[in-house]
């Protein structure tokens, strides 16, 4: 399946980081469905015009936050689904406790940390 993406010359934001942010919500939307095969890196490179690198860094940074999942010769698919977000934040503040712990960091500070990042 191709995905909708376009890169814009122009934009201040670096040319993966489009591509990731609008495949991620191209996934968000429904219209790339958990188990949806990706393009190649050299296919969809060449579809927008852009160097086979930018892909693959969006790619790699997708499928370092799970929604995307590279299976060798069969290719690269889509794995986010409504609740794989929520389980990535569960994995990461099981690892984010685990180094507060490990730092001596109080809980109350760490919560801090956390609202100031949601914020």
């Amino acid at each position: 399946m191709e995905p909708n993406v376009r890169i814009e010359p122009a934009s201040p934001v670096p040319p993966f980081e489009q591509l990731r942010a609008q495949l991620l919500d191209r996934m968000r939307e429904g219209e790339l469905p958990a188990g949806t095969r990706l393009p190649t890196v050299r296919h969809l490179a060449a579809d927008l015009g852009v160097a086979p690198g930018t892909v693959a860094r969006a790619y790699k940074e997708l499928e370092a936050a799970g929604a995307i999942e590279t299976r060798g010769r069969n290719g690269t698919v889509v794995a986010w689904s409504p609740d794989a977000g929520e389980r990535r934040v569960q994995e990461l503040a099981a690892q984010l406790v685990e180094v507060s712990r490990e730092s001596a960091v109080p809980a109350d500070r760490v919560r801090a940390i956390i609202d100031a990042a949601l914020a």
